[in-house]
């Protein structure tokens, strides 16, 4: 069969023709350049260069194809690890949103707490200053009746050793305690 193939393809091989001289000849460079390229095809098909040549292309399409299998693959593992730490960060976002927001109901509160502990802290002093003034108002007037009653001794004193009269003595001590009596109340 390729002998038949290769008498047909040097048949119609007649562009040659234009050479001088009988086409079918060694002396023909044509004729020699057509049967060394008809040669070399033979060769190359006893061979089973372009089965081979055509298994090399399948596996380099092959090879290809993987490749791209595994780069989308890859993608697709980029793209849900993208939206998984997308969604990480909106979690932590709104984590964070509600931490702050806590803070500021938290200090809200303290600082209620605050003006509470304030406002009695203020009562506490206002009472204490209140106790304090009338401690002092009690000592006060403790203070003057005692006086009242060291002057009216000192000058019952005196009116004694000056000779004077028990019932003189008597008038002048009402008289002095109805005057001490009527200046604090």
């Amino acid at each position: 069969m390729r002998i038949i193939l290769s008498i047909i393809i040097v048949s119609l091989a007649n562009p040659v023709l234009a050479a001088s001289g009988p086409f079918i000849s060694l002396s023909n460079t044509n004729f020699v350049v057509l049967l060394a390229f008809l040669l070399f095809v033979g060769l190359l098909i006893y061979l089973k260069v372009p089965g081979k040549l055509n298994g090399m292309l399948d596996e380099r399409a092959k090879g290809i194809q993987s490749e791209l299998d595994e780069a989308r693959s890859l993608r697709e593992e980029a793209q849900s690890i993208l939206a998984e730490y997308e969604r990480k960060q909106k979690e932590v976002q709104n984590q964070a949103d509600q931490i702050v927001a806590n803070a500021k109901e938290e200090a809200k509160i303290a600082a209620s707490v605050a003006k509470e502990n304030l406002k009695a802290s203020i009562k506490r002093r206002l009472a204490s200053a209140e106790d304090q003034i009338i401690s002092a108002q009690t000592a006060a007037i403790k203070e003057v009746k005692d006086t009242a009653v060291t002057v009216a001794v000192a000058a019952a004193k005196d009116v004694i050793s000056s000779g004077m009269n028990t019932s003189h003595a008597n008038e002048l001590i009402e008289a002095a305690i109805k005057d001490a009596n009527g200046k604090f109340h």
